[in-house]
């Protein structure tokens, strides 16, 4: 079912992945506004009876292809877009987690034409926000300080 989330009457509730692989992450570039053309993290909107977990493995493996396990959260942000008569055009509430790939072939899936693994010291080729550009260097400090699960989290088999 189509939604369509411009000019909301209330924000949407929306979830992003930092997905660590070492010293990489994965980078989506987005199909559709906002952001289409752009390159972000990989995520979407929270749907009726969904928990803030299960969003995150579905939109992860319909976005990108993996299985991830989700870890902690890394920041919740507002992400507000006005257009040229200062009327709110999109308003998501975002929570980001730190998320480890527990299966899966990164690939490109549903509203992103692109998906990669990118090393952070080439993140400013990819002209990140700076939101997400901070988000991340968050993440990659969480997961040295908090190793990666052996069991823990949700996962794809989980919902």
């Amino acid at each position: 079912m189509f939604i369509n989330r411009e000019y909301p009457d209330r924000p949407f509730v929306g979830v992003g992945a930092v997905i660590v692989d070492g010293s990489r992450v994965v980078l989506v570039r987005r199909r559709s506004a906002p952001l289409a053309g752009e390159w972000s993290l990989p995520g979407g909107a929270v749907e009726t009876g969904e928990t803030l977990e299960a969003c995150v493995v579905r939109e992860m493996a319909e976005e990108t292809g993996l299985a991830v396990t989700v870890g902690p959260v890394i920041d919740v942000f507002d992400r507000i877009t006005r257009d040229e008569q200062d009327r709110v055009q999109y308003h998501y509430v975002l929570v980001d987690y730190l998320c480890w790939p527990a299966g899966g072939t990164l690939q490109a899936g549903s509203d992103v034409d692109a998906a990669v693994w990118a090393d952070a010291s080439e993140l400013t080729g990819y002209h990140l926000a700076s939101e997400a550009t901070a988000v991340i260097a968050r993440a990659l400090e969480l997961a040295r300080q908090a190793p990666r699960p052996v069991r823990g989290g949700l996962q794809a088999a989980d919902w």
